[in-house]
């Protein structure tokens, strides 16, 4: 069997293999709970064939929303929208699912990518925003109010609250959103904490509150959920967050019982400079996997092609790849994976009728 192919467990979650959709935004809910798009996305993605599928940043409190039409968890109705769309994908998948929880931050009140990505005035559709330091993340961007100990900690009990709505949803993990230059990764650099307290200044400090916050999401859900993070390896930036803080970090997030680190980049500051080419940030994920235990790893970043993909694991830079433009490109990607590579993999029966015929033994 291809690596790319086995099982690998999160906890008490057992993958039937290493392929990972990863969070992406749709920007498409209605006062943060999907509907009928949501629905119909993550219901095709889950008849891929793929071992884990991660619902997009799901926003612990409405100021934690990138877009007013970001996904929330932060009430009954979303809850029971969740729940719906979750029960829904089940009636015709087995596929694990997971959602995203975070807190968009200083990066908060911006009108949606396809329509300008702009910041949104607080006078209009936008809304106040926070962050570890008074530090706008450009210019003509809001500057955020800097977060009290007590914003810290009442942050803190909306992310376990989130947790556990998500936990009664029917998800069957949670990652933490500590990338992309959002609210944990704000904490985490020291380009947007200028903090002076405990929560800034060393890389002990800045990691207080993402540690924080895992600790009590772990102690809130059931005994061997999986909660893994996701990460930026690096700013992408001289003097910012780097691939070195990230490995300590990562140790840190092991020892304390997370059930894996998902490594991306960049996303904190407009002045990132990325070289792109496929696999661009493997490298960062190797580094990370290099410096763990035995938490596993999962690599991403312009992976499209199945050999590259299978190699990343073979070569155990990463124990799982996730595959993100390439699968709303090819929502079948996991199909011709296999198909390429030799596996056989699963598909709902009303499908099975449209293998290939020169490809034998593809579907289980």
């Amino acid at each position: 069997m291809n690596p790319l192919f086995s099982p690998i467990k999160l906890k008490g979650l057992t993958l039937s293999n290493r392929i990972v959709v990863p969070p992406m935004d749709q920007y498409s809910a209605d006062n943060g709970r999907p509907g009928n798009w949501h629905a119909m996305h993550y219901g095709n993605l889950a008849v891929s064939g793929v071992g884990l599928l991660i619902v997009e940043a799901t926003a612990v409190e409405p100021a934690g929303r990138i877009s007013p039409q970001d996904l929330g968890l932060w009430d009954d109705a979303q809850e029971t929208a969740h729940k719906g769309m979750v029960d829904t994908i089940r009636t015709y998948s087995s596929t694990p699912l997971g959602i995203q929880i975070g807190h968009a931050g200083r990066k908060g009140s911006t009108a949606r990518p396809w329509e300008g990505g702009k910041p949104l005035p607080v006078d209009g559709a936008g809304w106040e925003i926070c962050a570890p330091s008074a530090l706008p993340y450009a210019p003509g961007h809001q500057t955020p109010t800097a977060l009290t100990t007590a914003d810290i900690a009442r942050l803190t009990e909306s992310f376990v609250a989130a947790a556990k709505r998500a936990v009664r949803a029917g998800y069957n993990l949670i990652e933490l959103h500590a990338a992309h230059g959002y609210l944990m990764h704000e904490f985490l650099s020291p380009l947007s904490n200028a903090r002076t307290d405990a929560y800034g200044g060393s890389l002990e400090n800045r990691m207080r509150f993402p540690l924080e916050v895992l600790a009590a999401v772990l102690a809130a859900v059931p005994e061997n959920y999986p909660v893994g993070v996701r990460v930026s390896g690096t700013d992408f930036v001289d003097e910012g967050w780097n691939v070195q803080e990230c490995a300590v970090f990562a140790q840190a997030l092991e020892k304390a019982g997370a059930a894996y680190i998902h490594v991306s980049g960049g996303g904190l500051a407009p002045e990132q400079r990325i070289n792109l080419a496929p696999g661009y940030q493997v490298g960062l994920a190797a580094a990370v996997k290099a410096a763990v235990t035995s938490m596993p790893v999962i690599a991403v970043g312009l992976i499209t092609e199945p050999e590259l993909a299978a190699s990343i694991v073979v070569t155990g830079q990463a124990d799982m790849v996730a595959i993100g433009r390439a699968m709303m490109y090819d929502p079948r990607w996991p199909w011709h994976a296999a198909a390429a590579l030799g596996q056989t993999i699963a598909a709902p029966s009303p499908y099975l009728r449209c293998k290939p015929h020169n490809v034998k033994d593809l579907f289980a």
